[in-house]
C-alpha cells in the first residue's frame, strides 16, 4: 500500500459502526506512600493519596475502535450498584453508546482495585461473580442484542471474553448466527471456558497461551507449519474464516484459508504488555471490516500492539501515531 492508500483506510475508520459484546469492568487504582508496618498484623499500611478508575475488559476493547474513530455500541451486564453507574458514565463521557449495557440484580459490577505504591502493586481486591447469567437475564440480554443488530446492522460485531459469565455458550450462539445470517462480521477474542464455542465466526483471535490452553496441545515449536495446522484443527470445529494469534515477542499468526504467514514483531522499548491484546482485537476488526485483507490486517494490528506496549498501564491506541507507523512500516 502506499501512503494515500492507508491515509484512505484510516478515514475511512470514522464510517464503520462497531459493536462490542462482553465482559465489562472497572480497573480502580489507589495509590499511595508505606511508611510503617501495622501494629495489628505484618502487613505494610497505605496511606491513600490518589484514586482512578479506568474501564476494563469489553469496554477497553469498545475504547480502542473509538479511539480509532469508529462509532461504538457496548453491549454487556453490571450491576444495579453505583460502580454499575459509574461503568455506564465513564463509557458515554468516552462518545460510546451505552444502551445496550443491562443493569442486573443478581451480580456486582465486576471491580478490581489495585493499591499501589512507589509503582509496586502492594495488593488486588477482586469483587466479582463469574457465574453465567441467569436464565431471567439471559434471554433479555439475547432478545435486546438481536433487535439491535437487525434495526442498526452495523459493520463488524467483536466478541470479547473474560470468562465473567456474560458470553454464556446460547449467548454466544444466538448473536453469532444472527450476524451470519445478516451479514455482519464478527471477530472473537475468546478465553478457555468458551473456547470452542464461537461456530461460524469471521476472525478468531487467540493468544498462544489459549490455544494451548483451548486445543490442550503443547505447541513447544512456533513455526508456520505448526501454527497452520492450529489454524486446521480450529477450522474444523469451528469454521472461521480467518485465524489470527498473537505470538507476544514472535508477533502474529494469521491463515484465511488461502494465505498465512507470521508477521515479526517489530522492536520496541516494552514498558507494559497490559491492554494490548484489546488493542490488537480492535484494530483487527476495524482493518479487516474495511479491506477483508487478513494479511493487512495483521500487519497494522501488530504495529499497534506494539506501540501500546511502550505505555505504561493500560491506554488505547493513538490513532494518528498508528497512522504514522504504518505509513512509515508499510507505505
Amino acid at each position: 500500500m502506499n501512503k494515500a492508500d492507508i491515509e484512505k483506510l484510516f478515514h475511512n475508520i470514522n464510517n464503520l459502526h462497531v459493536v462490542v459484546v462482553g465482559d465489562v469492568m472497572l480497573d480502580n487504582y489507589w495509590w499511595g506512600n508505606v511508611e510503617r508496618i501495622s501494629p495489628e498484623a505484618p502487613v505494610p499500611v497505605v496511606s491513600l493519596d490518589r484514586r482512578e478508575s479506568r474501564l476494563g475488559g469489553a469496554a477497553n476493547v469498545a475504547v480502542n475502535c473509538r479511539s480509532l474513530g469508529a462509532k461504538v455500541t457496548l453491549a454487556s451486564v453490571v450491576g444495579d450498584d453505583a460502580e454499575g453507574d459509574s461503568l455506564i458514565h465513564m463509557v458515554e463521557q468516552q462518545d460510546i453508546d451505552a444502551s445496550l449495557i443491562m443493569k442486573s440484580l443478581r451480580r456486582p459490577t465486576t471491580t478490581k482495585v489495585r493499591i499501589l505504591s512507589r509503582n509496586q502493586q502492594m495488593m488486588r481486591l477482586d469483587d466479582e461473580i463469574t457465574d453465567d447469567l441467569f436464565t431471567e437475564e439471559e434471554h433479555p440480554f439475547i432478545d435486546m442484542v438481536l433487535r439491535f443488530l437487525q434495526r442498526v446492522k452495523p459493520n463488524v460485531l467483536i466478541f470479547e471474553d473474560y470468562n465473567k459469565g456474560v458470553l454464556k455458550e446460547n449467548v454466544i450462539n444466538r448473536i453469532a448466527a444472527h450476524c451470519k445470517e445478516i451479514g455482519i462480521i464478527t471477530a472473537v477474542d475468546p478465553k478457555k471456558k468458551n473456547f470452542l464455542s464461537y461456530k461460524g465466526v469471521t476472525v478468531f483471535k487467540p493468544n498462544l497461551k489459549e490455544v494451548r490452553e483451548g486445543l490442550n496441545i503443547n505447541l513447544d515449536d512456533v513455526n508456520l507449519g505448526s501454527m497452520n495446522q492450529v489454524h486446521q484443527k480450529l477450522h474444523e470445529v469451528l469454521e472461521n474464516t480467518v485465524t489470527f494469534i498473537t505470538l507476544s515477542e514472535k508477533g502474529v499468526f494469521y491463515n484465511d484459508g488461502e494465505r498465512s504467514d507470521i508477521k515479526p514483531s517489530h522492536v520496541r522499548n516494552i514498558a507494559d504488555v497490559s491492554g494490548a491484546g484489546d488493542t490488537v482485537i480492535a484494530t483487527a476488526s476495524v482493518v479487516y471490516a474495511l479491506t477483508q485483507n487478513a494479511d493487512l490486517m495483521a500487519e497494522i494490528s501488530n504495529l499497534a500492539g506494539g506501540l501500546v506496549c511502550e505505555e505504561v498501564g493500560v491506554v488505547s491506541i493513538n490513532k494518528e501515531k498508528l497512522l504514522r507507523e504504518s505509513v512509515r512500516v508499510l507505505g
